[in-house]
């Protein structure tokens, strides 16, 4: 669904990333792990269109290099950034219309909204509550909820738990948890090692910007000094 050939990550003149290659297939979870620095959410960045990039990256067949942010979010990439970025000012309801404005159909789009208000039950109450005003925790469910308002093909999470208290934390990832099981594609970069193996199907290791380890999430659950090595990365 998603494959990465040999992608270079600038940040202006800087080059974050050097030439990494990366599949996803659909339907997997893929983990990108790895120490601070190491490149992973500049390689998100890149597949989403934010960061200048070189190399190939390609979605459902097609080479995205000219598609615009806004065209690959109607191609079916959905961001959830590292530190939620919700829009503070508006409410829970309209983030929500926000996550859906590639789409035209106002009556699904509504429909979704109340899907989201029912699987997040404290969004549906704080409905028309500033967004700005919500916990840690609350605001995470609402970043992941307005990325999926746009009916995404793949889901990419930038470390979803940064944060956020243990109890909350595994309520993202049981979330998470439950989209792989619906059939989402989801690539994810988290810090918490131990619980992102777990919904792993396969696993990339990052650092300095290269990948020096691939491989199913039990090559690296198994290694007990990488996981010491990776336990405390943010």
């Amino acid at each position: 669904m998603l494959e990465l050939s040999h992608v270079q990550v600038f940040h202006g003149p800087i080059e974050a990333v050097h030439g990494i290659s990366i599949n996803v297939a659909q339907g997997q979870c893929v983990v990108l792990l790895g120490p601070n620095g190491a490149g992973k959410t500049s390689t998100l960045s890149a597949i989403a269109g934010i960061a200048q990039y070189r190399g190939a990256i390609n979605f459902l067949g097609n080479n995205l290099v000219s598609a615009s942010i806004e065209d690959r979010q109607r191609a079916g990439i959905a961001l959830v950034p590292e530190g939620r970025r919700i829009f503070s000012n508006l409410s829970v309801r309209e983030n929500l219309v926000i996550g859906a404005a590639t789409r035209n159909n106002r009556s699904a789009v509504l429909k979704d909204i109340e899907h989201w208000f029912e699987a997040f039950p404290v969004l549906g109450e704080r409905r028309h509550q500033m967004a700005g005003t919500l916990s840690g925790g609350e605001q995470q469910m609402l970043t992941i909820a307005r990325a999926l308002m746009s009916r995404p093909e793949i889901l990419l999470l930038d470390e979803p738990s940064l944060g956020l208290a243990p109890l909350i934390c595994q309520q993202v990832f049981r979330l998470i948890a439950e989209l792989k099981e619906s059939g989402m594609t989801i690539l994810l970069v988290e810090q918490n090692v131990r619980d992102a193996l777990e919904l792993a199907d396969y696993v990339y290791l990052l650092n300095t910007g290269q990948v020096t380890q691939e491989g199913d999430h039990s090559l690296f659950g198994d290694d007990t000094n990488l996981m010491a090595e990776l336990t405390g990365i943010h």
